[in-house]
């Protein structure tokens, strides 16, 4: 080995710092929520209110984050926020859900969208083999992790390039919903607030729908170390993605009510696809591969900065050791890459993730509002710590309430499933007294021997600590 730092490397700049929130960010949400958004509030006026709220909230969410980012400046994002505001044991059971369910559920999910689009176009008229689909979707989850073990400056790379078609799906869909509309089909926006739904409940579905489109915008804060001048390139980075996301998913909607009506959107079940047919004409056939593009970058971004929370967990003593090593010749969290692709492979295993999802979605939400609380919480505690960028504590107060009144519609509409997620958080609290507070000998001699065997397979070792 050469006398190179054992250390992960800052080199995510600005331009990788946009792409990866909009690489988590432009994933499915746009293909899957307009149709409910409009179902929930029965208008078309009414579904365009709700991305504009979404985005407001989401831009909020963000801000606040932005100062957690530039104060705690360490990888790990909602991890160290948690962990630094309320103590080791809510930290814990954030990293309990988020390795076990929240991170690899959403990798099987997505690697099954993606798995699902290759195969549709070579296979229009047959039903794809379930088990084909999971084939598929593992390989894909194995190459990713492969990828983002090797070369995270490769990765990073590749990740503009998915960031620039995603946007152009996008930019695609806005351009042909406004010539469509300059040829004058503005029919459907006459009456706009026709059908309003008055139901405080349905309008919260809506909301909750909507917001689920943004989520992904606190991805970046778990590669704080990696980026260079993080604090200048993490705020910007923030300040110019949240704007441009709600500027393009406002004018996605448009187009896609204009040319589809409210009719066909909520008949659509590939909005993009059909949109494409009704307004591209022979330009459509490229619209598939656009979105089968999209879902690819959102999990190779989110493979690769999932590990970063499960990295910084472990160097806290909150999981394995062997978690916290780096290869040295990558300088990668090889161990935590490999760690999170296996028990996203075993969630490829059952047939069906909806379940999970909603109350993955639920205790996610949860744990989301209560690191944006530590805005409030550190300004509280720690009055004294250094604050490169202090938000007006407005913002934070906003989103934490408003997220708060949203949790509380899935406890009313899906209690089983909203059970189940706080009986899977609370089942982390043995755990961690157990084998984390007070680790028997024989786990920790166990844990040992296999980190050992584990290093020599990884060729990892423990990060250089700073001088």
């Amino acid at each position: 080995m050469s006398g190179e730092q054992v250390k992960m490397k800052k080199q995510l700049g600005l331009m990788e710092g946009v792409a990866i929130i909009l690489g988590i960010i432009f994933g499915s949400g746009i293909f899957i929520s307009p149709k409910e958004v409009l179902e929930k509030t029965g208008s078309v006026w009414g579904a365009l209110t709700v991305w504009v709220v979404c985005g407001v909230i989401a831009t909020l969410g963000a801000l606040s984050y932005a100062e957690l980012g530039t104060t705690l400046v360490q990888c790990g994002g909602d991890y160290n926020y948690i962990n630094e505001a309320y103590g080791p044991l809510p930290a814990f059971l954030y990293l309990w859900d988020a390795n076990f369910v929240f991170v690899p559920s959403t990798n099987a999910i997505m690697a099954v969208t993606f798995a699902s689009n290759v195969l549709h176009p070579i296979f229009p008229s047959c039903p794809v083999d379930p088990l084909c689909r999971k084939l598929i979707a593992a390989v894909t989850i194995c190459f990713l992790t492969y990828l983002n073990a090797y070369d995270v400056r490769f990765t990073t790379r590749i990740q503009n390039v998915f960031m620039f078609t995603k946007i152009s799906a996008l930019v695609i869909i806005i351009i042909g919903g406004i010539v469509w509309m300059a040829g004058g089909g503005v029919q459907h926006f006459e009456n706009g607030w026709e059908g309003t739904k008055t139901s405080v409940s349905d309008w919260s579905v809506a909301i909750y729908s909507g917001i689920f489109s943004y989520s992904g915008w606190s991805y970046l804060n778990f590669m704080t170390e990696e980026l260079r001048n993080p604090y200048v390139n993490l705020p910007r980075s923030i300040y110019i993605s949240l704007p441009l996301v709600t500027v393009i998913y406002f004018m996605t909607n448009v187009a896609y009510l204009a040319v589809l009506g409210p009719a066909g959107v909520m008949a659509s079940e590939a909005i993009a696809v059909d949109f494409s047919v009704a307004a591209l004409g022979w330009m459509s056939w490229g619209m598939p591969t656009l979105v089968t593009v999209s879902v690819l970058g959102g999990l190779s971004v989110h493979v690769m900065t999932s590990s970063r929370m499960c990295f910084a967990g472990a160097r806290n003593g909150h999981m394995p050791e062997l978690l916290a090593h780096i290869n040295t010749k990558c300088m990668s969290p090889m161990p935590s890459l490999v760690f999170l692709m296996v028990v996203s492979l075993i969630m490829l295993i059952p047939n069906n993730l909806t379940a999970v999802i909603t109350y993955c979605t639920v205790v996610e939400s949860f744990f989301t509002t209560l690191s944006c609380s530590a805005v409030l919480w550190l300004r509280y505690k720690k009055p004294d710590l250094v604050r490169p960028i202090r938000v007006s504590l407005w913002i934070p107060s906003v989103f934490v309430a408003v997220c708060s009144i949203l949790l509380v519609v899935p406890i009313l509409s899906e209690p089983v499933a909203v059970g189940a997620g706080a009986l899977m958080t609370l089942a982390g609290v043995p755990v961690y007294y157990l084998f984390v507070k007070s680790q028997p000998k024989f786990v920790r001699e166990l844990s040992i021997k296999f980190t050992h065997l584990c290093q020599k397979l990884f060729m990892s070792a423990v990060e250089d600590q700073d001088e």
